[in-house]
């Protein structure tokens, strides 16, 4: 059954309602769930829409969250909605997404992914590290899981702190970043202001951090306010949740972290 279509224009920012299967906001996740389709970072490898296959351009990926939020990009413009999965189908809401103009053949696959998605209740098929999204018509989306960055070894630069339910964007400016060495079993960064190094210990989803060590550097307040939280990190168990491209830390006494690997 045909749904409402999208008609795109060019640089505004779009509140899109593009009506995707029965979903009207609300979402649920039951045994696709299992099947390893959400919490996946997906990248669109082709579409193919009456029985023709087109190549993604690259930067297409789809992301659905184990709460059923979706996340994620058409080719040129990024998108969200909900998503309601039920064995093997899977449904999606009302869809939100900006409107960029990119190239010529970038858009030309964002609009079919458009139609596409505008289609009634997708079946999922996993295999292996391949996903395929096929609709009742028959067209597909296929898909591959893109690895989560390696916890060990990458560069994580901080972008919030905060103690509780408060949190703030690290200041513009700001030198802070942290580098876990497996082999030497050490943390080292930068905390904003002054660099640090400790002990570290990965187990089971914790990190257990030893005292900080630091250099003595002075420098703007904001700096020094967003090491002093940082701090907070050192001498406990940190928990860390790693999605993707970016990772969460909770210390034992309620400080948290976000921060983004480095591109």
């Amino acid at each position: 059954m045909d749904k409402q279509r999208l008609t795109l224009s060019v640089l505004t920012l779009l509140p899109l309602a593009v009506a995707c299967g029965t979903g009207t906001g609300s979402s649920s996740v039951t045994a696709a769930h299992a099947t390893g389709v959400t919490g996946v970072h997906w990248n669109v490898d082709s579409l193919t829409v009456d029985g023709r296959t087109t190549r993604s351009p690259g930067g297409a990926y789809l992301r659905i969250d184990r709460d059923g939020r979706v996340s994620g990009n058409l080719g040129c413009n990024g998108f969200g909605s909900r998503a309601t999965l039920e064995d093997d189908h899977v449904d999606f809401g009302d869809v939100r997404m900006t409107e960029m103009a990119c190239g010529k053949t970038p858009m030309a696959f964002e609009r079919s992914m458009v139609r596409v998605f505008g289609q009634d209740t997708f079946t999922t098929a996993v295999k292996g590290d391949k996903l395929t999204l096929t609709t009742r018509d028959g067209d597909r989306i296929g898909l591959s899981r893109e690895a989560d960055i390696p916890l060990r070894g990458t560069k994580w630069t901080i972008t919030s702190v905060g103690v509780g339910d408060v949190a703030r964007p690290v200041p513009a400016g700001a030198a802070a970043y942290f580098v876990l060495d497996q082999r030497r079993g050490a943390l080292s960064g930068r905390l904003g202001c002054n660099s640090v190094s400790a002990r570290a210990t990965v187990r089971d989803g914790h990190i257990t951090l030893g005292a900080p060590r630091t250099t003595r550097m002075v420098c703007d307040a904001s700096l020094m306010d967003t090491e002093r939280a940082l701090l907070g990190l050192f001498d406990s168990t940190v928990d860390y949740v790693l999605d993707h491209r970016s990772i969460a830390l909770t210390s034992t006494n309620g400080t948290h972290v976000t921060a983004s690997a480095d591109k």
